[in-house]
């Protein structure tokens, strides 16, 4: 029962009603990823393609989509990565959850949060002033 109401009320936990019945009655799974996330294809879009979406088995993330399922919903490879014709390209990196507002994300020099200071100012830098 909770897992309807979640599915009726949040757009961000795993799928709505909608996407679940569009998924019912067009959809073909195509594949399964590592993280556990379904793929879908069926009908067509308003520009005339295939009709390509996942059902996330979390939360709504979509930096949870490892590479090669990528380029597939997106239309750039027409070979999903369960079929035995996928090669990954040499430039494909493993998949990296998104880090934002974890210990492990980026933060640059000078960040309040970042534990590296910032160089000082060499004084190469004139500042603008208006009628200059």
């Amino acid at each position: 029962m909770k897992a309807f109401l979640l599915q009726f009320f949040t757009w961000w936990n795993r799928q709505t009603l909608g996407t679940r019945f569009y998924t019912w009655r067009f959809g073909k799974e195509v594949g399964r990823d590592e993280f556990g996330n379904v793929y879908y294809e069926g009908g067509l879009n308003s520009d005339g393609m295939t009709r390509r979406w996942v059902i996330y088995s979390g939360y709504s993330e979509a930096s949870s989509i490892p590479p090669g399922w990528h380029g597939w919903i997106h239309h750039r490879d027409d070979t999903p990565p369960p079929d035995e014709n996928y090669k990954p390209r040499e430039w494909q990196k493993p998949h990296q959850p998104n880090l934002t507002g974890s210990p492990a994300a980026y933060r640059p020099l000078g960040s309040l949060l970042g534990s590296r200071h910032r160089p000082q100012v060499t004084g190469d830098y004139d500042a603008w002033t208006p009628g200059s």
